[in-house]
């Protein structure tokens, strides 16, 4: 059984979604430390004037835990929504997915940025991209240890063979360790992502999936791994 494990993102780029269908089992990490201006709280959208960064107010608080991080005022979510229209509105496929988003943003006054990551990841990977990987928490399992200790007890008590990490994790995580646990390591290759028909040029890879959906539609499992596959548009 393969699995991941990454901290809940908001509106996360494709390539968190490649890792989720990559998987039988997707454990969000929101037991771990908050870390403010990561993207926890915030990511990005193509705009006619560039790049721009939706961020959520939370707060610069980094004594507190992922699932801990509250939001008390929804004000922030009526203007990320506009934003979104401005920037998409004129989109392809943005009235496929309207009634979605306009409910997460306009339908819902959202208090705890853990609950409001996973719902809205789980409900685009299963809803908008047909993901059927099996969705967990961290806090579902007991575990020991300091940082790559802890990971590796709960990889080990999900009955992992094999663990797809990001590749930025390479940085702390020992192979020897999970050779030693009979659990195989991989690390996820984020590169050769084809491009599309996105508005305002140059084109840009590192932004919400949210981009992807509402430019390619019912077509984007194919620029996030069907390429990959040789799966036709």
């Amino acid at each position: 059984m393969r699995v991941a494990s990454i901290q809940s993102n908001y509106i996360p780029w494709k390539g968190y979604f490649d890792i989720i269908h990559d998987v039988d089992t997707f454990i969000f990490l929101d037991d771990v430390q908050f870390t403010s201006r990561d993207w926890r709280s915030r990511n990005r959208i193509k705009s006619k004037d560039g790049l721009m960064w939706l961020t959520v107010p939370v707060g610069s608080d980094t004594s507190r835990l992922i699932h801990e991080v509250e939001m008390e005022s929804p004000k922030w979510q009526e203007s990320h929504w506009k934003s979104l229209l401005h920037s998409y509105s004129k989109a392809p496929y943005f009235g496929l997915y309207r009634a979605l988003f306009e409910e997460f943003y306009r339908g819902r006054h959202w208090k705890n940025l853990s609950e409001m990551n996973q719902w809205l990841t789980r409900t685009i990977a299963t809803d908008c991209l047909g993901i059927t990987t099996e969705f967990m928490d961290s806090r579902q399992f007991t575990v020991s240890g300091r940082k790559l200790e802890r990971l590796l007890d709960m990889v080990r008590q999900s009955g992992a063979t094999s663990y797809l990490s990001g590749p930025a994790a390479r940085d702390y995580i020992d192979d020897e360790c999970f050779k030693a646990a009979g659990i195989a390591l991989e690390y996820k290759d984020y590169s050769g992502y084809p491009t599309y028909d996105q508005p305002y040029p140059p084109f840009e890879h590192a932004v919400s999936v949210l981009d992807v959906l509402f430019n390619t539609g019912p077509d984007a499992p194919y620029y996030l791994w069907g390429w990959r596959e040789g799966a036709k548009r």
